[in-house]
Formats: structure tokens, sequence, C-alpha cells
């Protein structure tokens, strides 16, 4: 079942568009890894997923209702969480005030979830005092996720979550991502560890210029030629 899906997306920031009639679609319990060179488009569509940027046209939907258009604030309440690349935690508070920070919409009482982000991230809770600009890049990584989870998402949007860390903590942080898809939750995660992407998606999109050019399983697109080529490194 499709859980998400955009439809046509042309955005851009300026009048130019960086998204050219762009498409794609997250079913349930599914990650879904979106490639491409620089400047492809991929944070792009993530922002106007998230309505960080409002599409020129085309259509967001998730669980059949239309929220193209819609902020920020209004769709994590519809249930998509976002973590961008950079900025992704508040540096001056806990990890502990960080992942409270993540529930700031919530009005129920939010223990139990907190209690389930530590048992999927045992380092956090350990830390969880400690401020999390005194954390190395994995860590802060999984605070921005555990503080993303804090609202129970349906969806997770990830934007490039393994950037600027040590090889050995890549492959923890894709560990986490495989752990967190095991809950339930759906994610949309771009990469440019295209291969590392690849090999834990159960579907793959492969943008360039601002367009697709390609889509399929994340297998198959590991298997292609093409693809191994120009996105892959051989």
């Amino acid at each position: 079942m499709t859980i998400l899906k955009a439809e046509g997306i042309s955005a851009g920031y300026t009048e130019l568009d960086i998204l050219q009639n762009v498409s794609m679609e997250v079913k349930t319990n599914q990650i879904v890894s979106i490639i491409g060179p620089n400047g492809a488009g991929k944070s792009t569509l993530l922002k106007s997923i998230f309505g960080i940027l409002k599409p020129r046209k085309g259509h967001i939907v998730l669980r059949d209702e239309d929220i193209t258009g819609l902020k920020p604030n209004k769709v994590a309440r519809k249930g998509i969480s976002y973590v961008p690349q950079v900025s992704n935690v508040f540096p001056s508070l806990t990890i502990q005030e960080n992942l409270e920070m993540g529930a700031f919409i919530r009005t129920d009482d939010y223990g139990g979830r907190m209690e389930e982000i530590y048992n999927l991230f045992p380092t956090l809770r350990e830390k969880r005092k400690q401020k999390a600009g005194q954390l190395s890049g994995g860590q802060r990584q999984m605070v921005a996720m555990g503080r993303a989870l804090m609202l129970d998402p349906i969806v997770l949007l990830l934007d490039e979550p393994s950037a600027g860390l040590a090889p050995l903590l890549v492959a923890t942080i894709f560990e986490k991502i495989l752990d967190i898809n095991k809950t339930g939750v759906s994610i949309a995660i771009v990469e440019q560890n295209a291969k590392e992407a690849l090999k834990m998606a159960d579907h793959g999109y492969v943008l360039a210029m601002g367009r697709n050019v390609l889509d399929d399983e994340g297998k198959s697109l590991l298997d292609n030629e093409e693809v191994a080529k120009l996105y892959l490194g051989g």
C-alpha cells in the first residue's frame, strides 16, 4: 500500500526549478533510497515533501490526503518527520532536552516514547545529560533521528545521514536506520553513499538534473551496469 506519493513535483529556490516533474512513492514499511549526483535535486525533493519548499507544480499525497503546500508543523502533525543534513540538533541542549524538543507538538504523555528511543539508541541513554554539541558526529546523528522519532511518525525523511562520518560510524547509522524501519516506520533517504543506500532499499530512485532518470528495486539498481558506472563508482 502506498503511504506517501510525490507526483509531478516542480520546485526551486528562485525562479528556476531545481526539480522538474519529479515523482516518487513510498509504500508501507518500505525503505526508499534517492540517489544521484550533487545538484540533482534530492534534498529539494525532501524539503518539498516536508513543506519547507512549496512546489510550483505537482502534488504531495500522504495516506490519500493531499498535503501539498502545508507548513512543516502541519506536515509533522500528519505523520511525517524530517532530519536535515546540517543543523539537526540543538548543540547547547542535552540529549534529553533535544528529545523533549522533538515532542513539542505532543499533548499526551510521551515518556513511553522516549523510553523506546533510548532502547533504540542505548548510547543516548548513557549520555542523556550531556550536551549534544559535545557528541561525536555519529552520536549527534542518532540524537537527530531520535528527536524526529519522538512524534511517532509513519514516514521518516532522512537527508544525507552518513555525511561526514567515519566509515565505522556510517555502518552504525545504516544499522540504526534498518532498526527504525523494523519498528514499522517507512523511510525515504537521500544519500551520497549510494551503494550502501541501495543495499538496504526496497526501492530506489535515481535523479539527475532535477528529473527522474530511473527507478527500480534497490537490488536491481545495484546490479544495473549503467547505474554502477555513473553513480556507484564502478
